[in-house]
């Protein structure tokens, strides 16, 4: 366990949350989201619970900034996987596939903020003050604002309009089908007993790609 000394900077301060979204992603690597307790959190910083509440509100105020980070970094992520793959001169439904990819190729390399995505709603965003809620949907409004201009930029046909409808929904669809593509044992081994059953168990990637090629489809002007 780690010995922290009382925090007496605003340097300091920064320095103890960033110990801590660094140790609650450090266990997300071990464990899911539900599981995650402030108690082991706090055991593993190497700070007494209350002293983990002197800098987040609660455990969902953590996971939530945490969110938070790991989209940004998702959003630089993207831009260059979109510079590197989406061909300018190629026709609107190629570039379309392409930005498809993109996504799809990005969301699953990071596991951690497709979980943290499918608990937002349920999870996150209860137990937590209104002010923490106020500056995580300010955060995610210029987030939003970011995808939209990198979308954009790939695929103009789109317009703003359409491109924030196909956000919106790659976001949505992100969290839904990571829930339904990592089940419980009982379900997993339901699969394994039954090959009728299995035929609907459902893959992370080849879903999200094939709704998001959908959902293109509907957005692009014809």
């Amino acid at each position: 366990m780690t010995s922290f000394q009382r925090a007496r900077s605003e340097e300091q301060r920064a320095e103890r949350r960033r110990a801590i979204l660094s140790t609650a992603a450090t266990m997300l690597a071990e464990l899911p989201v539900a599981q995650l307790s402030l108690n082991e959190l706090s055991r593993r910083v190497g700070l007494a619970k209350s002293n983990v509440l002197n800098y987040f509100d609660s455990r969902e105020a953590v996971l939530l900034e945490l969110l938070d980070v790991e989209t940004r970094d998702w959003i630089d992520q993207l831009d260059q996987e979109l510079t590197a793959t989406v061909d300018p001169s190629a026709p609107v439904g190629d570039r379309a596939g392409q930005l498809a990819d993109a996504i799809v190729a990005t969301l699953e390399s990071r596991p951690m903020l497709c979980a943290l995505t499918s608990a937002q709603a349920a999870v996150l965003e209860h137990n937590i003050s209104v002010e923490i809620a106020t500056e995580f949907k300010r955060s995610s409004i210029a987030n939003y604002g970011l995808l939209i201009q990198h979308v954009n930029a790939r695929v103009p046909e789109l317009g703003e309009d359409g491109a924030a409808r196909f956000i919106a929904a790659a976001v949505m669809l992100t969290g839904v089908l990571w829930t339904h593509s990592h089940p419980s044992a009982a379900i997993l081994a339901a699969y394994e007993a039954d090959p009728a059953i299995a035929n609907f168990r459902i893959t992370f990637g080849p879903a999200l790609r094939e709704i998001l090629q959908t959902v293109l489809t509907g957005v692009l002007p014809r």
